[in-house]
Formats: C-alpha cells, structure tokens, sequence
C-alpha cells in the first residue's frame, strides 16, 4: 500500500487482501479499495506465493525498511530498569523549580545547599533532558522502528518509543539485544 499506492502507513496500517485475480490484487483500507496489477499477469494461480513474495520484497526494498519486523517490547530489567527509574525520577524532580522550594518534598530530604543549586540549574536540565531525549527518541524510531516495520498505530511503537524517551540510549542497547539486530549506528541499505 505504501509503496504501490502511496498510502501513508498510518492509513495502511488495516490494509487487506480482498481479492486476487490473475491480473490484479486488490486491498481495501481506510474505507478505500485499491488495485494493484501484476505484471505480468499471473498464468495460473499457482504463482500467487511466489508473486506476492516477490512483491513484498520489492516494497521492503522501495521503503527502505529491513526484512526483519520486530512485534514485541521488551520491558527493562537488571540495569536498564536502574536507569529508566533514575531517569523518570529526574524528570519528575526537575519538571517544576517549586519542587525545590523551601519546605518541599525534595527539601526535606536533600541539603540545603544541594537543594538551591538544584532549583538554580532546574529549567536547563529539564529542558536539557527533554532536547536530548526528543531527539533520541526521534532518531530511535526512524532507524530502529519504522526500519522494522513497527506501525505508528502498533502499541509496541509507543512502548518502545516513550521507553527511549526516558532510558535514551539505553533503550537502543536493549532493542539490539532484544531483537538480534546489531544496529548500532544508522544504515543505509
């Protein structure tokens, strides 16, 4: 759909087979139909798997995705929980300098030295976090998740998406180890 149609994945997320013939394919999605020939047509419907293999393999390549289509996340454990609680601590801490008032939460538990010099740094860490972050996160599910065809409308998108959010790099060493894909730097096939 995406690559014959132009369909945007978001739209072809729910596409279906809804009819083949020896001279076409059609799919419907998002209340649409859309027919793609075979060319050449098919002699016999013997061909169907072949053609349709060949097909999706055209597609892959097109979209510059990879053959591999990861379909679970992969909770943190052992270290990476670590750092996912140590880094949502932090963003929750950071996320108002009134944390850090006289009297609060935090100032009850940490010196008072420590607790104005957290107030003064406050916005430039938090905001800080979120720049690096967004932008690990945006660079994770170019090379990571669309790459692997994991759909915008897939839960495993947000799962992996708002965990990289948080964890930063950690969540790419995770997402290697999880799926056996070394991707340690962005390729492009």
């Amino acid at each position: 759909m995406e690559n014959y149609h132009q369909v945007s994945s978001w739209t072809a997320y729910d596409a279906k087979i809804s009819d083949i013939t020896l001279d076409k394919l059609t799919f419907s999605c998002g209340g649409k139909t859309y027919v793609t020939p075979f060319s050449p047509p098919m002699t016999s419907y013997r061909e169907a798997r072949e053609r349709v293999v060949e097909m999706d393999k055209e597609c892959v390549s097109a979209l510059g995705r990879s053959d591999i289509t990861i379909s679970q996340y992969a909770f943190p454990t052992g270290w990476y929980l670590g750092l996912f609680m140590l880094v949502t601590v932090t963003l929750a801490a950071f996320s108002t300098r009134s944390n850090f008032a006289p009297g609060g939460l935090i100032a009850s538990v940490v010196p008072d030295a420590f607790r104005r010099f957290c107030s003064a740094i406050q916005p430039y860490l938090f905001w800080g976090m979120i720049a690096i972050h967004g932008t690990e996160t945006w660079v994770f599910t170019r090379s990571r998740l669309i790459k692997h065809n994991v759909n915008v409308m897939n839960p495993v998108f947000w799962n992996w998406a708002g965990d990289c959010f948080i964890e930063g790099v950690g969540a790419f060493n995770r997402y290697a180890r999880h799926t056996g894909c070394d991707l340690s730097v962005v390729q492009d096939d």
